[in-house]
């Protein structure tokens, strides 16, 4: 193995640097992966910029990374089910006590939990990662690396879809034509559901929508009136959607999804942003309408490799960039620009395939 562990580490807004860190060991419970493919996401991006995310601020230098892929190198001494040569997908929540949440099957909720490249947690953008070996995934042999590594975001689509109370038959407007609005959509096809709309102010991501199978889509501008967006969205699927998936964090699109939302339905907030909203809260409690929030995910990763492996979800066409782990930098400033869907690092050296 090798003795150097190229990784990248975020110092201070606008600072990334590639640095060569030790190659870690695995604990008892642990697992240390040879790192393969590792997505982009927009957090990574925005602490990138902005050195924080809400009250998650850097403070010290930090690894990025945390929609990943990789192969077993190195076991703990009472890790079982995994065995080094296996190529595992990477959850990167790992709850650090069993306290309420955990016990209740919410750990995504607890206050402790480690959560890769989240203050003061390193990522996993590097050759050499060390993660519990309870919170890797076995991939079958039919599911890629990419694949692997898409887990992450697809994960937060099977969450949304499970709080939005997506089923057979179920109508789905989802707001956002983002990574994050296209997995909700195609956890949303797969749970069943059979008419969605999605909507975006790009008409080249509302193209790759109905590539993805949207049934509907809507290019929406800033200067809509949420009303009417709602009013457009209805006469499209012929009446008001059961549920709403809002992605894009924008204070008129959480609008656009309450209007729009049939009484009685769901409106799932996704998209964070402004910690500060004006939304039409009377509308939405005079009908009945449940407005509920999606904290990445729980429980979703065996549920994904299923998707996957049988081929009820497809999540190859997300991928649009590839650069080597060297190349990280350009990588991130293609994300940062918003060209295509998904950027992936490639860490392996010897191994760039998907």
């Amino acid at each position: 193995m090798a003795q150097e562990n190229l990784s990248l580490v975020l110092h201070t807004p606008g600072d990334l640097r590639l640095e060569n860190r030790p190659v870690p060991e695995p604990g008892p419970n642990d697992v240390v992966l040879q790192m393969h493919s590792v997505g982009i996401c927009g957090s990574d991006v925005h602490y990138w910029q902005h050195g924080r995310i809400g009250d998650f601020v850097v403070t010290k230098p930090m690894v990025l990374g945390h929609e990943a892929s990789g192969r077993v190198v190195k076991v703990g001494s009472e890790v079982k089910h995994l065995k080094i040569g296996d190529r595992v997908a990477v959850e990167p929540g790992v709850p650090r006590e069993m306290d309420e949440f955990f016990k209740n099957g919410r750990y995504n909720l607890s206050p402790t939990i480690f959560f890769c490249a989240t203050p003061p947690d390193d990522g996993n953008l590097c050759r050499y990662y060390r993660h519990s070996a309870n919170f890797c995934y076995k991939l079958p042999d039919n599911v890629t690396f990419e694949e692997g590594a898409l887990i992450e975001p697809l994960s937060v689509g099977i969450h949304a879809c499970r709080r939005a109370g997506v089923t057979l038959g179920s109508t789905v407007l989802i707001c956002g034509a983002g990574p994050i609005g296209l997995v909700s959509l195609l956890v949303a096809k797969a749970m069943g559901a059979s008419k969605v709309i999605v909507t975006d102010l790009s008409a080249e991501r509302l193209a790759k929508a109905k590539e993805l199978g949207a049934d509907f889509h809507l290019k929406v501008t800033k200067a809509d009136e949420a009303p009417q967006v709602a009013k457009s969205v209805e006469d499209m699927l012929g009446a008001q959607p059961n549920c709403s998936i809002e992605c894009t964090g924008a204070e008129s699109c959480l609008q656009t999804a309450i209007y729009s939302t049939r009484s009685g339905g769901v409106v799932v907030v996704v998209g964070h942003g402004a910690p500060m909203v004006n939304v039409p809260l009377t509308n939405a409690a005079i009908r009945e309408v449940d407005i509920r929030g999606v904290f990445r995910y729980c429980n979703t990763w065996p549920m994904a490799i299923s998707m996957l492996a049988s081929g009820k979800v497809n999540v190859k066409p997300l991928v649009t960039h590839r650069f080597p782990l060297e190349q990280a930098g350009q990588a991130f400033e293609t994300t940062r620009q918003g060209l295509g869907i998904k950027v992936m690092l490639k860490c392996d050296q010897n191994d760039q395939n998907p």
